[in-house]
Formats: structure tokens, sequence, C-alpha cells
């Protein structure tokens, strides 16, 4: 991947922010980013939950080191030819000169964009203080001004998943405040009402959003376009999917003896010419 591609997939993916919404799905390895890739999306992004189920461990920050998720987040930048966001935890640290170098290395895998989360990962407090979380994107912000890629910053707010008592209000405070401190997108994975989401829209706007579909809430993509949404994710649920496929087969066939959890499954052919014909026109 020359410096070239880079810069040229760093371009489209602003391009993607300026109008209208897009989806931009979560990959866990090399062979899902190419396939979501052969479908025609325009972007991915990384998923940690997904990689780090992949890799038998719990999606969090103490159970996977900020290498390894680096290595990942290169290996999908390189598989997918596309522009792609990493799902950066918090920063792989809680002060934010820590985040500011680990965003740095972040940005040398090649990404198009990077998101920055204010969940501490501890339930005693579960979200950073407004003011360190500010500093925290201020560090990140800084971190990608200084290396001279233009790469996007995601701020994310964490209130809905953590069980915020009042995720909207706290939400939106937060988000606004990131905006203010340098971030170009924002982020509160969560809620799943019509009203909730035009209430973060409009309160970050004209800044664009992301807006997690990650269950089937009633609300398709055409709806979260009609609310001003920008761009759509879907997070850990693609791999969840997958998951769930494998532990209903994994079980039946353990517990009953019988496979009909393969009836209907992709056949063995379909798949492996697709990656015949990836793999060709990459030789």
């Amino acid at each position: 991947m020359t410096p070239l591609d880079v810069s040229a997939r760093r371009t489209e993916f602003r391009r993607l922010h300026q109008s209208g919404c897009f989806l931009i799905p979560n990959p866990w390895d090399i062979g899902t980013a190419r396939y979501l890739r052969g479908l025609g999306y325009k972007a991915l992004a990384t998923t940690s939950g997904g990689f780090a189920f992949s890799r038998g461990i719990p999606d969090a920050e103490w159970a996977i080191s900020r290498d390894e998720v680096l290595a990942h987040i290169a290996e999908v930048v390189a598989a997918a030819e596309l522009p792609v966001n990493a799902d950066f935890e918090s920063g792989y640290a809680n002060d934010p000169a820590g985040v500011a170098e680990n965003v740095r290395l972040c940005v040398a895998t090649g990404v198009a964009g990077l998101s920055i989360e204010d969940a501490t990962g501890n339930p005693e407090k579960p979200l950073y203080d407004l003011s360190l979380a500010v500093d925290r994107i201020k560090a990140a912000r800084a971190a990608i001004d200084a290396s001279g890629a233009d790469v996007l910053l995601t701020a994310r707010a964490e209130c809905f998943l953590v069980r915020h008592p009042g995720p909207l209000h706290e939400s939106i405070r937060r988000l606004q405040a990131y905006a203010a401190a340098g971030a170009d997108v924002l982020y509160a994975p969560g809620p799943t009402k019509s009203d909730d989401i035009q209430a973060i829209v409009s309160a970050v706007a004209p800044k664009p959003v992301n807006v997690l579909l990650s269950s089937n809430t009633g609300l398709s993509v055409a709806d979260l376009a009609a609310l001003g949404v920008r761009r759509i994710s879907v997070g850990s649920s693609f791999a969840r999917a997958a998951w769930t496929g494998f532990i209903r087969a994994a079980k039946e066939l353990a517990e009953q003896g019988t496979v009909t959890a393969f009836e209907g499954i992709t056949p063995y052919a379909e798949l492996n010419n697709f990656f015949e014909q990836d793999y060709k026109s990459r030789s």
C-alpha cells in the first residue's frame, strides 16, 4: 500500500462525510473485510468486540494489548483496499499524553479515521469526567494534526451503553464538548428511538453523526437517513450473527447428534469461488 493509496482513501472518507448517508459495516478479519468490499460498501470500520471474540477473549482493553489491536487494524486496512475507521476504544491510555501517542501509532497503520470513547471500563465510575474526556479528545486531535494526515476523528459518548441515568442529555452535553475540542464526527452508541437520534443529530449539527444499527429496532437505513444521520455502523453485530449460526449448529450436534442447522448454509463453492476471484484480482 503506497502513500498515494492511503491519501486517496482518506480523501474519499472525508468526502463520504460531506453529505447524504452511508453504511460503514464492521468486519473482524481479512476474509470478512474482503467480502464486504466485494458487496460494494464504500468504507469499513473495525470492531473491538468482533476481533476480541475471534481471539477468544472479552471485549475489554485489559484483555488485549494495544500492539495486538494496532496489528489487527493494519491487517484490515491492508486487506480492505477501502477507507477504514479504527474502533480504538478509549485510546488504550487514561491520560491525554498516552492517548496522543497511541493515536499517532494508529494513524501510522493507514486508517482513514479512528474513534475515541469516554468509557473508563471501571463499573464504579464508568465515564471519564467531562474535563478529562475533553482533554483526551484534544490530545487525539493534536496528534492527528501533528502527523499531517487527513484522518477523521470520531468522539464517542458511551452514556447509553453504561446506563447513565440521563443518557440523552449527557450524550448531547458531551458530544457538543467533543465537537468544540476538535472531533470531526460524533457518535453516541445505544439510542434506538427516532426522537433521541433526531435530538442528537440536531444538537451537534452540522457535524456528522454516526448511529449504531445493532438490532432490529424497526428503523431502516432510509429512516435513519431521513433523520439526518450521516454514517451507520453495525459494531459487533455481523460477528455476533456469525457466532449465532456457529453456536446453534455446534450445540445441536453436541446435544442432539443432528445437523439441521446446516440447512440453508452458504455453499462451500460459493465462498471458495468468491475468494478465488478476489485472490486472482489482487495477483
